[in-house]
């Protein structure tokens, strides 16, 4: 280990925890390894000496190291240049009102089950809360190994179909939100942002969060005068934190733009359409008159509208990572 190692302590973690990370991905297969040698050698032994029941018992015990195997081996579609980093997710309610904005928190709390379900830390950065109901927009953080690789199938415009509870005729509705992905890359790309290209605003925050809130201007925006991009942070408790993770949020944002600038470049040398914009309609939910979840990219369905809703949303992460690896899509 290098003697200016732990010099720079957040850079120092990340090397930390992508060791930790590597070792026990190296001792899951050791010990896949070793259970397979002990069956085989059962499995030898039932050949000279054969018993019904003892094979049963390893045949079963087969089971759970395959499901294994086929995890580690979809971890291995996961293989882009910031797929094991953490996720930036932003949701914003688009056109259709506070059905909209209703729909927007509903997946906000979707993603953060789907999070919980798979053991990832989750923190909310930004919350803007709609007038009636709802969130206008909202910034969370999604903590954990490959939180970037499974969430960016997410990206694009999500369509829900339904009995509006705001309506009082209780007609059908259809509402519209964006979902925005991004990776931390804070610790892993040297990106500079100029003093003197920020404009930076501090208020008063008007979320959730302790005492602290609407008592000193500690929230953050941040302009970045040459792109336009706007980012706030009212979660922490002091302004200098805030503006830590707004800078944090700005690099992700600037990354992601650069990113979209070299797709876009790429397809058009390549005489491909070019989508305008950025939000795509990539799945719709419809609760009325029926219920099914499609994805319009990969004809992924399901009928369970509660479960997707709930955070199962696996099964679509699933088929769209196997559709860009080229692999067979199966539809419940």
């Amino acid at each position: 280990m290098a003697a200016d190692f732990w010099s720079d302590n957040r850079k120092a973690q990340a090397h930390m925890q992508r060791l930790n990370a590597l070792r026990e991905e190296v001792t899951t297969w050791e010990g896949i390894a070793a259970q397979l040698n002990d069956l085989h050698g059962l499995a030898e032994l039932l050949e000279e000496e054969p018993d019904e029941e003892m094979q049963a018992e390893v045949a079963q015990s087969l089971v759970p190291i395959q499901e294994q195997i086929e995890k580690l081996e979809f971890a291995l579609m996961l293989n882009g240049e910031h797929d094991e980093h953490n996720a930036i997710l932003s949701i914003h309610a688009g056109s259709g009102g506070v059905d909209a904005q209703d729909w927007a928190e509903i997946l906000l709390r979707m993603y953060l089950r789907w999070a919980e379900h798979h053991h990832f830390r989750t923190e909310i950065y930004d919350y803007n809360e709609g007038e009636e109901a709802g969130v206008k927009s909202v910034t969370v953080e999604i903590e954990g190994r490959y939180a970037y690789g499974y969430l960016r199938s997410e990206a694009g415009t999500h369509r829900l179909i339904r009995l509006s509870p705001f309506d009082a005729a209780h007609r059908r509705h259809t509402s519209f939100a964006k979902v925005e992905i991004m990776p931390d890359i804070e610790d892993s790309i040297d990106i500079t942002i100029r003093p003197e290209d920020l404009d930076i605003d501090t208020y008063r925050s008007t979320g959730a969060g302790g005492q602290h809130v609407n008592k000193t201007d500690s929230a953050v925006r941040m302009r970045h005068i040459p792109t336009g991009i706007v980012v706030t942070c009212q979660n922490e408790r002091s302004q200098i934190q805030n503006r830590e993770v707004a800078l944090k949020l700005l690099k992700a944002r600037l990354y992601e733009l650069e990113l979209k600038k070299r797709e876009e470049e790429t397809a058009r040398l390549k005489g491909e359409h070019v989508q305008a914009d950025f939000g795509t309609q990539i799945r719709t939910v419809t609760v009325h008159p029926y219920n099914i979840v499609k994805d319009h990219r990969t004809n992924q369905e399901t009928g369970n509208t509660d479960g997707y809703l709930s955070g199962d949303v696996d099964p679509f992460i699933d088929a769209y990572l196997r559709d860009k690896a080229g692999g067979v899509v199966a539809t419940e």
